[in-house]
């Protein structure tokens, strides 16, 4: 039923964002194992960058297990992660950016 709640008083649906995020991880590994690596370490970047501006737009009670500490901590440590990821993934020698081959 519409409005329907959970055991702990919320409504499901503040559980999609994460589960948005974790699907995205779930092909993310299924790349990495399917010797894809790039693009699953690309996607590991996707799904963090998701996770940030699902933080940034959505309020507290709508983002779920998404929020961790505060808002400001989030995101820029959401954000750090992404890139930091999307550069190795990359940049890493062979890649896609990589001018030597």
């Amino acid at each position: 039923m519409p409005g329907e709640r959970q055991r702990g008083g919320r409504e499901w649906t503040v559980h999609v964002p994460f589960a948005a995020v974790l699907v995205l991880l779930l092909v993310a590994v299924e790349r990495a194992f399917q010797y894809h690596w790039r693009e699953g370490a690309v996607l590991v970047g996707v799904a963090l960058l998701v996770a940030g501006v699902a933080r940034a737009v959505l309020p507290v009670e709508k983002v779920g297990l998404l929020a961790i500490r505060s808002k400001t901590v989030d995101l820029v440590t959401y954000g750090l992660l992404c890139a930091a990821v999307l550069y190795i993934a990359l940049t890493i020698t062979g890649g896609p950016l990589d001018s030597s081959s």
